[in-house]
């Protein structure tokens, strides 16, 4: 009994150790969702001064940009960014984001020539899904990590634009909702169409005196609209990464769960071990009192 109640203890205190570690893990994806959603939110001034240059330069290009011009339905060449995760202790993050994607892309008139892929798994499962071989790009592991990945994929973006292997590009991520939830969104990236441009060119002005582009627009209008493209794609990593962490969370909240009631039922169990192995010894001395005091009255002579 001894030795069942002591593998019993190294069990609860091991259990214990584990739970231990879950709540640090819970703590550190709770700490790592809050970086990240200051980092979107520091994004919207930003996002707004963007607008108000594109809406200035629109207003003054003689000209659309070559972005607007709307291309046959035949010739579309589809590229799409999917954000994805290399951690563990996610879920069904990449899947839940690769299945999305496919399904939004197949839909798509066009033929799906570029992916990239943001993280091996991501890779992994692209092409388990049929697409084209995807380029795989590295997972941010920060805030100031994001900045580098949204560079490299504009260049890359550009570079196959100019060798027109694609004329349209989509992003894909996983949106947080909560601090514990998420879901999988897409956006058109490219190209920028008549709509886009007539929408920011009547932006309201926040104040009375309406800017002019000195000399030619197009520089400046080209200039607004990388920053306009790097925005979009920071804040779908950054949103990314909150939706990994999220999904981190729900995973350390029901390990933790799990682990509480495997304590409370390897404790119950460890307390009606003791409880019988202390009324075994109480028997035990009881049985012993018996047969000592039987012993003593049948042995003492008439």
């Amino acid at each position: 009994m001894s030795g069942a109640t002591e593998s019993l203890g190294r069990k609860i205190a091991g259990a214990q150790d584990l739970k231990a570690v879950v709540r640090s893990m819970k703590a550190l994806a709770a700490s790592s969702i809050g970086q990240y959603e200051r980092a979107i939110e520091s994004l919207d001034d930003y996002y707004r001064t963007v607008e108000l240059g594109l809406s200035a330069c629109l207003r003054s290009a003689q000209s659309p940009p070559f972005d607007a011009r709307r291309t046959p339905p035949a010739a579309r060449a589809v590229g799409a960014v999917m954000f994805g995760s290399d951690q563990g202790l996610v879920g069904r993050f990449n899947e839940v984001l690769a299945e999305f994607a496919l399904k939004w892309l197949k839909a798509l008139p066009g033929e799906i020539r570029q992916i990239w892929a943001v993280g091996e798994r991501m890779q992994a499962l692209a092409t388990d899904d049929g697409l084209p071989a995807p380029s795989v790009l590295s997972v941010p592991s920060s805030v100031d990590a994001i900045t580098a990945l949204v560079g490299r994929i504009l260049i890359e973006i550009q570079a196959a634009r100019e060798r027109g292997d694609v004329v349209e590009i989509y992003v894909f991520h996983n949106h947080p909702i909560s601090a514990a939830t998420y879901e999988p969104v897409g956006k058109q990236l490219l190209p920028l169409y008549r709509l886009w441009q007539a929408k920011l060119a009547a932006l309201p002005w926040p104040t009375k005196n309406v800017p002019e582009v000195i000399e030619d627009a197009a520089p400046a209008l080209e200039a607004f609209i990388r920053e306009y493209l790097f925005v979009l794609l920071f804040q779908a990593g950054a949103e990314s990464l909150a939706s990994e962490n999220a999904s981190r969370l729900a995973a350390m909240q029901r390990a933790e769960k799990n682990i509480e009631q495997i304590l409370d039922s390897l404790k119950r169990t460890f307390h009606r071990m003791r409880q019988e192995s202390i009324d075994e010894e109480l028997f035990e001395v009881i049985a012993g009192y018996e047969a000592l005091f039987h012993r003593r009255h049948t042995s003492r002579p008439v």
